[in-house]
């Protein structure tokens, strides 16, 4: 049985802002090149959902990133939002670009021939809370008053 639950995300400058209906049975990581070089990251997770079940309350710019998709991105910050086949009913949302996306887990891999392995499984690595790093946060502070999330 598919459960959907209304979520929201967004630009990280607020200016693009959009409502899903997300099944967070359809998150996953793809692979690809183009994602890679769209995001600049090894990877991006994504959530899929059908066209219909997403609102844009303030409209994202769409890329032409091959022939057959398109990318909803901001054009003010830069963030990537999502993927889309020009001729499809469904999309995908990047699950970064979601308001509360703790707690989401990737249920398969996409384009796993272009996995960057050594990028997978990090658990080993040594981990640095954002707290601890004090010249970063003083920055934060003498710029904003505050440490953002």
């Amino acid at each position: 049985m598919t459960v959907k639950r209304a979520m929201s995300g967004g630009c990280q400058c607020g200016a693009v802002r959009y409502t899903a209906q997300i099944d967070v049975s359809q998150a996953y990581l793809c692979h690809c090149r183009m994602c890679q070089r769209a995001t600049g990251g090894v990877s991006i997770a994504f959530i899929g959902l059908p066209k219909s079940d997403i609102q844009w309350e303030s409209g994202p710019d769409w890329y032409s990133s091959s022939p057959i998709a398109q990318r909803p991105f901001c054009s003010r910050c830069g963030t990537p939002l999502g993927f889309a086949f020009n001729d499809g009913e469904n999309m995908d949302v990047t699950v970064g670009s979601l308001d509360e996306p703790y707690g989401i887990e990737p249920h398969w891999h996409f384009a796993s021939e272009k996995i960057h392995e050594s990028w997978i499984d990090t658990s080993g690595l040594k981990r640095i809370p954002l707290s601890e790093h004090t010249a970063l946060n003083q920055r934060w502070i003498d710029a904003t008053g505050e440490v953002p999330e």
